[in-house]
Parts: C-alpha cells; sequence; structure tokens
C-alpha cells in the first residue's frame, strides 16, 4: 500500500510547481498541440492495422513539421538521434519494406544531409508512405508474402510487415516526440 505520492512527500508541491512552470512555458512560446487519440478504422483486419500505421506515420510528420532549423538537425541525445534524423530514417524503412530500395548504411539513414530541410525531408517521407500504400493495397491475403526484401532469410507476410513497421513506426514515434519536446516544448500526436 502506498503511503506517500509517488514524488515523495513533498510530491504535491512539485506538481503543483510543474504545472506552473508548463504553464508559464507555454506563454512564453512552447507549442502545445492537442493530441490525437487512436484512429477509429473499418473492420477489417487490414483497415485496423493500415489506418494504425497510418496514424504513426502522421504522427511523426506533423511532429517534425515546423520544427526550427538547427535544433531539429541537432542530436538530441549521446546516440546522435535526431528529429529530421528519424524521419530521414523511416522514410529509408518505408522504401526498403514496401518499395525494395537497397539501403547499405542503416546507421547512415539517421544523418541528414546539409541540403535536407524539414519541408523536403517530411516531402520524402510522405511520398514513401503514399508509394508503401500502394503496394499494401494490392494485397487481399495478409497471409501473402510480404514484399522480397521484408523477406530475407524468411517466410515474412504482409500481416508481419504491417504490425512490424507499426512496432517500428510507433518507437521513433515515441523518439521523435520527446526529442521535439526538448527543442521547443511541443507536445502532443
Amino acid at each position: 500500500m502506498r503511503t506517500s505520492h509517488p514524488v515523495g512527500p513533498g510530491g504535491l508541491l512539485v506538481r503543483r510547481i510543474f504545472l506552473y512552470a508548463r504553464r508559464i512555458g507555454q506563454h512564453a512560446g512552447w507549442v502545445k498541440r492537442n493530441d490525437a487519440g487512436p484512429p477509429r478504422t473499418g473492420g477489417s483486419e487490414k483497415e485496423t492495422l493500415v489506418g494504425f500505421l497510418d496514424y504513426l506515420r502522421e504522427a511523426v510528420a506533423r511532429k517534425v513539421e515546423g520544427a526550427p532549423e538547427p535544433a531539429v538537425r541537432t542530436p538530441g541525445v549521446e546516440s546522435g538521434t535526431s528529429v529530421l534524423g528519424l524521419a530521414k530514417h523511416l522514410t529509408a524503412v518505408e522504401r526498403y519494406y514496401f518499395l525494395g530500395a537497397d539501403v547499405r548504411s542503416w546507421p547512415g539513414t539517421m544523418r541528414p544531409g546539409a541540403k535536407d530541410t524539414v519541408e523536403s525531408v517530411v516531402a520524402a517521407y510522405r511520398e514513401a508512405v503514399r508509394q508503401a500504400n500502394e503496394v499494401i493495397a494490392g494485397y487481399v491475403d495478409l497471409t501473402a508474402p510480404a514484399p522480397p526484401t521484408a523477406r530475407k532469410g524468411s517466410e515474412a507476410s504482409m500481416r508481419w510487415l504491417l504490425v512490424h513497421m507499426i512496432e517500428e513506426t510507433g518507437r521513433h514515434a515515441g523518439h521523435v516526440d520527446i526529442l521535439r519536446e526538448q527543442i521547443d516544448g511541443a507536445t502532443g500526436r
């Protein structure tokens, strides 16, 4: 049984200070977005899987849009991960799994180039998603083999690929969310 606030005996005071700082920060220019709840999808398995994947994809794109230079490309953690780098990486992931694009260096997909801009990276990501969705639309049976790059050495189905992409995109969407909040306080999906 818990006998104190999870943050300790002064937890309520800490919480009030946090809420006050957040309110002041919002007036100082922090961006707070409304959080979009999970999507309402169609009734089929495919509609549900694609609906959640598209929801996560859009959350990433929206989180990258409007992020200020140079912070958007500046690593926010020791590993060198940046908001723009994550969007570039997810573009490469979409192209690799659904479109058969070759990836010579996965770590290289995380580094934005000098000519990359928020607009160009988000546009490339959205285009890769559009093309990937065309591939997905061609599948009636989710037990059918996924495109060849997704099956290297295995018998991966389109169902497996969609679930994997939900996991991959969701994980990186969380990274983008935290890094963007560190940049300018923007929160929400």
